[in-house]
């Protein structure tokens, strides 16, 4: 049976080109779809629709807006199945962890819609200088006009719907250039938000390769803000060539965790193996890097590691994967070699590691030197480092000794060691009692150093989506 094809939606058509670009799961290479490339004309073609609807989306009322979200969301519901089987095909992810992704989509829509009701600006208190009397200001936020999604491939759904909802209920028109190797679940969440209302050009998705739509998006002088999440490379050249464009980057990360010597170790080691191995480890807050008292050590990494083992491997649509592939063979074969290179410096492997195909068998190491690729750089695999402490400070200083900073984590019953850790260590998001991969829709999420700048969450990326104007008047005096 052939493989369906998925054309781009641009201005509100379906649009095809004569290169066509096939989809494959990443675990058997099956192929489970077709996509088409973008030339330059679609590009541009996209923008220019974008441009267009800009302004309808600006006069549309922030109930209108709210109400197609709202609509988004519950179509969403309802087609959960079809949206999940899609996002584990294109992805590789585990069926149970793709189902969980649709869900919370579609609460980000949902926070979405309400983001457009709470749209609001302030009273400022002119009078509050002697030169301000006799005049009153408020101030409003207006949408900046076109926006750029870049999105990745690991959450293809949700970090979607983290940037178009955002954008729409703050009145803009976006551009969408979903991942390569993911695009279908954006071409049918386009779809999906125009049969809940949205008027023509407000969405419009561009699929093929990232390397000439990222640049000809980010240059481009009628596209206002880029947003981005992906890799610490592309963003930094996405800053670069950004010039005054708003710009937010959710970029890499080697999260780190803490488990101090007074911590519930069951507790710590039951949410760390899947904070560690969700995915294959593709999340950018996967726990990469756990670092564990010495006197509790031996028993956590036991623990850790039975755990780890347990793990189901398999095809993404078995019920009972837990694990299945990484994106492509040649990143699979990337963290082999790094888990190679870090066992020749001298770490210890306690299991795993194995690669057949595009899947590596979740993989625990202990002891691992700080200057090797798996434990300095964001591995995005199925690979969690032990190393042992002995004083907090010293902890600490380990955690923040790294180029990335998006969030981190303690398991600690002292609540004073928390927060000073909390306090101490330079991060976007830290959590206590909890793993770094934690993330709920509604929090303010983002990272510091090389992790990117800004900060996504409906709530917090509305405020990045739109420009306040200050408008004052001078009353008659009296």
């Amino acid at each position: 049976m052939n493989a369906p094809d998925y054309p781009m939606l641009i201005g509100g058509r379906n649009v095809r080109t004569d290169t066509p670009i096939e989809v494959r799961v990443p675990y058997d290479h099956s192929h489970f779809a077709t996509v088409f490339s973008a030339t330059p004309q679609e590009l541009e073609a996209a923008v220019q629709a974008a441009r267009k609807a800009a302004p309808i989306m600006r006069a549309l009322t922030r109930d209108a807006r709210s109400a197609i979200l709202r609509r988004a969301h519950h179509l969403l519901l309802e087609r959960r199945e079809e949206f999940a089987r899609t996002i584990s095909s294109e992805s590789g992810k585990p069926l149970r962890e793709g189902r969980l992704e649709v869900d919370r989509a579609a609460s980000t829509l949902l926070f979405s819609s309400e983001e457009a009701h709470r749209l609001a600006g302030e009273v400022v208190p002119m009078d509050a200088s002697p030169a301000g009397a006799g005049r009153m200001a408020l101030t409003i936020r207006e949408p900046l006009g076109v926006i750029a999604a870049i999105t990745p491939f690991n959450f293809p759904l949700n970090l979607s719907t983290h940037k178009i909802g955002p954008a729409l209920a703050a009145g803009n028109a976006v551009v969408h250039k979903p991942a390569s190797a993911t695009p279908v679940c954006a071409i049918l969440l386009a779809r999906l938000l125009h049969d809940a209302g949205l008027p023509d050009g407000a969405l419009n998705v561009v699929t093929g390769p990232g390397s000439v739509a990222g640049d000809f998006l980010t240059d481009h002088p009628a596209v206002n803000m880029v947003t981005f999440t992906g890799s610490a490379e592309v963003g930094l050249r996405i800053r670069q060539r950004a010039g005054l464009k708003r710009v937010t980057l959710e970029l890499g990360n080697n999260s780190a965790l803490i488990v101090d010597e007074s911590a519930d170790l069951a507790d710590a080691a039951a949410r760390a193996v899947p904070g560690a191995y969700a995915h294959s480890g593709q999340v950018c807050i996967s726990v990469q890097r756990i670092f564990v008292h010495s006197a509790v050590f031996e028993e956590f990494a036991q623990r850790f590691a039975q755990a780890a083992q347990a793990l189901q491997i398999g095809h993404p649509l078995k019920d009972t994967t837990a694990v299945s592939s990484l994106i492509t063979e040649s990143e699979a074969a990337r963290v082999e070699d790094w888990i190679r290179l870090a066992r020749n410096a001298g770490a210890r492997s306690l299991c795993g590691g194995e690669r057949q195909g595009s899947t590596i068998a979740p993989a625990v190491l202990t002891h691992v030197p700080p200057n090797t690729p798996i434990f300095a750089q964001e591995a995005f695999g199925p690979v969690a480092s032990l190393n042992p402490f002995d004083t907090l400070p010293e902890a600490i200083a380990a955690v923040n000794d790294s180029d990335y900073g998006l969030q981190a984590g303690i398991f600690t019953k002292d609540l004073e060691r928390a927060f000073q850790a909390a306090t101490q260590i330079h991060v976007g998001g830290f959590l206590i009692n909890d793993v770094p991969q934690f993330r709920v829709d509604q929090m303010p999420y983002g990272g510091v150093k090389l992790s990117g700048t800004g900060r996504e969450g409906p709530r917090y990326a509305v405020e990045e989506m739109t420009e306040p104007k200050l408008i004052s008047w001078r009353l008659p005096e009296l």
